[in-house]
């Protein structure tokens, strides 16, 4: 059952995949691989670019059942449908450039080059607070690199993936392709489970916690599978004497509040130089005073409810626990009720004062909880504190002085897999790879060649002579 945390309502059912429903689709996703991989790279890109303007016409519908079944703002919703547009665009365009190196080879008369062939069904299992474009990112590239996609969207969100299963059958049906290419199940991780066990799942990419993402790896690991793994954040920002403080608490409080919190990528710690503590504290309180919650269908609201009860709960227990080991609430949170409040989901966004040990800190809470923290002398003390913690997704530094910007994204840096200057830390563009390292996971999506993990690599090496010469020089005479 989807309700949604806008107002509490039954939104819809949708039928939970059985394992005879799950052999069928895998079956179907088997037959469609062997017509798909046929077609030319460019023709697949074809396919992808009508599947894309097929969003451009439906991005208002796609984007307000967004907003009401996951609860962000509408032009969130909207800015999730146009990610989905700009990765297929890049994708058209990468389906003409999925190209190998050339490599001169020791031998004479040889030639060596690589080249990559599709690599098969592609699973997707995907979480919540981007219910269509994290799909979409993996989606569009494996397409285009010959693929197939089974996607078993949260049962949180399983509207949106009903929706964008829809659109993509009917772009297929128009060009005479099998509905296989993409399909479609439902269900909670057991049916997850289904797809991480299965030896004919080539690769499974994977958003959600750390907690599962270790599942997920060591599940699909144990079979010689392939993960591509997007889990959890703790991103930062450091704040230092040099930094323009109105970017800073624009960068900062969005980051913090957009999506209610809900986003791999929110900011959960800002680290400020003790120089400019107390200015940059009251400027990003004062930001907050202007936070207007409500319905996200409303474009005047800023911030929506949380997905669920269990996402209030855990924002509860966040600002109990940091009051416990020590640190003060300065904004004060607490759970919504009233007119307009009847979902219980929605929250005040919250900020705290605390310090970089604490457990709860160490911890990502995905809620609009804020830490502020402090530190003293140079850059290399702020960056020791923005890596202190085992999640490495997302990182910012604020600041007008280059040798900390470039202290900051040197070997000595900031160890997560992105690294902004004079930006938050959410936003990513389709351009780049998304990712993070350490317990974030280590895998990559979306832009540069983050397409790779979607292929299987093939070295090749030709001999257009007569004779046949060995390696290193071996000689062996028969």
């Amino acid at each position: 059952s989807s309700y949604s945390p806008v107002d509490g309502a039954l939104i819809a059912k949708v039928k939970t995949t059985t394992k005879e429903d799950f052999n069928k689709v895998l079956d179907a996703a088997t037959s469609a691989f062997s017509t798909w991989r046929k077609m030319p790279a460019p023709q697949r890109g074809e396919i992808v670019r009508q599947f894309g303007n097929k969003l451009r016409d439906l991005k208002e519908p796609l984007g307000k059942l967004v907003s009401y079944e996951m609860g962000k703002s509408y032009q969130e919703g909207l800015g999730e449908v146009q990610e989905m547009i700009d990765i297929c665009d890049f994708a058209v365009g990468l389906s003409r450039q999925l190209h190998g190196l050339t490599m001169h080879s020791e031998r004479p008369g040889h030639r060596m080059y690589e080249q990559y062939h599709p690599l098969g069904v592609v699973g997707i299992i995907s979480a919540f607070n981007f219910p269509v474009a994290v799909w979409a990112w993996n989606t569009a590239l494996a397409w285009v690199c010959g693929d197939v996609c089974v996607w078993k969207p949260s049962e949180k969100t399983p509207l949106c993936g009903v929706a964008c299963q829809n659109i993509a059958a009917e772009v297929f049906s128009a060009n005479g392709l099998p509905e296989g290419i993409s399909c479609l199940i439902n269900g909670n991780y057991e049916v997850g489970e289904l797809m991480t066990n299965d030896s004919r799942i080539p690769l499974v990419s994977a958003t959600g916690s750390i907690r599962m993402g270790k599942i997920v790896a060591q599940t699909v690991a144990a079979r010689l599978g392939k993960s591509l793994l997007e889990l959890g954040g703790n991103n930062a920002i450091i704040v230092t004497p040099d930094a323009d403080i109105k970017m800073t608490v624009i960068g900062a409080v969005f980051g913090a509040v957009g999506t209610a919190g809900q986003r791999c990528t929110s900011t959960r710690r800002v680290i400020i130089h003790d120089s400019i503590y107390d200015k940059v504290k009251h400027a990003i309180v004062d930001a907050y005073k202007q936070l207007r919650i409500g319905n996200p269908l409303d474009e005047n609201n800023h911030v929506g409810p949380l997905i669920d009860s269990d996402a209030v709960a855990n924002y509860n227990k966040a600002l109990e626990e940091v009051v416990e080991e020590g640190g003060t609430v300065i904004v004060e949170g607490g759970v919504l009720e009233g007119e307009g409040y009847e979902s219980g989901c929605y929250v005040k966004p919250a900020i705290a004062e605390a310090k970089p040990g604490y457990k709860i800190v160490q911890h990502e809470t995905f809620a609009p909880v804020l830490y502020l923290l402090s530190y003293s002398g140079d850059i290399e003390n702020a960056i020791e504190i923005q890596n202190g913690v085992v999640q490495g997704l997302s990182s910012a530094i604020m600041t007008t002085n280059l040798r900390e910007a470039e202290a900051f994204l040197s070997v000595t840096g900031s160890d997560c897999g992105i690294a902004n200057v004079n930006i938050g830390t959410s936003g990513a563009e389709i351009g780049g790879a998304f990712g993070g390292e350490k317990e974030t996971g280590g895998g990559r999506e979306s832009g540069s060649d983050a397409w790779k993990v979607y292929m299987r690599r093939q070295t090749n090496t030709i001999n257009y002579t007569n004779q046949l010469p060995l390696a290193q020089g071996i000689k062996f005479d028969l």
